[in-house]
């Protein structure tokens, strides 16, 4: 029996492990190499040709994209890529490009061997016709996980003096985990939501919010600094002088969604 072989390339350590790890429990498909950036994946590809390529859309270097264009410069061959991603606007743009099919983040293990299938039946035949499927199979599923959850957050109601006040999500400064609530910090106050971090977190708007911590959701606009701190970690400075931890496992995605490069050595 053939054994299938697979590329992960996401700049989220934590992500990364994750498909490295489903992967080799499903038994289907072994891991020749795990990439934290574009322009590795690219060269790791060309050099061990494999089957299957988990890729991030949104990486440091090189994005999704450009490792699909790269590829194509390189000639030869191109795996079944499956793109994985928290945006479910680059589907559409994905299919376009040939991919086998779009994990939007989170998923869980039934989507990711349902993703994997494909994949393994993409790289093992190739059937002419396949697009037009996956292309309706990709809108029904778009459909159902945008039905599944609400519009995007636009104000949150918090108690205040007795009062229920009323808050723009655009004028929140940053969002942090506080035991079973969460606290969002606006204009010099802070406020208790009553929910959880993942819950908010799923309900923010990406191109405003990104994750710096597993206890604070910030909002771009807002940041005006990044600082290199202690063991790889940084703290993002706010117009309002305010101080964010920044930590290793999410600097990089910061950095690049700030238009930053990073240093592989944060104490250089």
């Amino acid at each position: 029996m053939t054994t299938i072989t697979a590329i992960v390339a996401d700049d989220e350590s934590v992500a990364r492990r994750r498909l490295v790890r489903m992967l080799e429990e499903s038994g289907r498909a072994s891991v020749v190499a795990a990439c934290a950036g574009g322009r590795d994946a690219v060269e790791r590809v060309v050099a061990l040709r494999p089957d299957l390529l988990f890729l991030d859309v949104q990486m440091p270097d090189l994005d999704g994209f450009q490792v699909v264009e790269a590829l194509a410069g390189r000639g030869g061959a191109s795996p079944a890529i499956v793109f994985v991603t928290a945006y479910d606007q680059y589907a559409l743009r994905a299919f376009d490009v040939h991919a086998v099919d779009y994990l939007l983040k989170p998923f869980d293990a039934a989507r990711f061997d349902e993703a994997l299938a494909r994949a393994i039946h993409r790289a093992t035949s190739r059937h002419p016709g396949d697009e037009e499927q996956l292309r309706a199979l990709l809108a029904d599923y778009l459909s159902k996980a945008r039905s599944a959850q609400a519009e995007y957050l636009d104000r949150v109601a918090v108690k205040h003096d007795g009062m229920l006040r009323i808050v723009r999500t655009t004028d929140v400064d940053w969002w942090e985990a506080d035991g079973n609530y969460v606290r969002l910090h606006a204009a010099g106050s802070s406020f208790l939501v009553r929910s959880t971090m993942a819950a908010i977190e799923a309900q923010l708007d990406p191109r405003l919010f990104i994750r710096v911590h597993r206890r604070y959701v910030v909002n771009v606009d807002r940041i005006v600094e990044v600082q290199p701190w202690f063991a790889g970690d940084a703290v993002a400075v706010l117009r309002n002088g305010a101080k964010v931890r920044v930590s290793r496992t999410y600097r990089e995605r910061l950095h690049a969604r700030l238009g930053a490069k990073t240093d592989t050595d944060p104490a250089s």
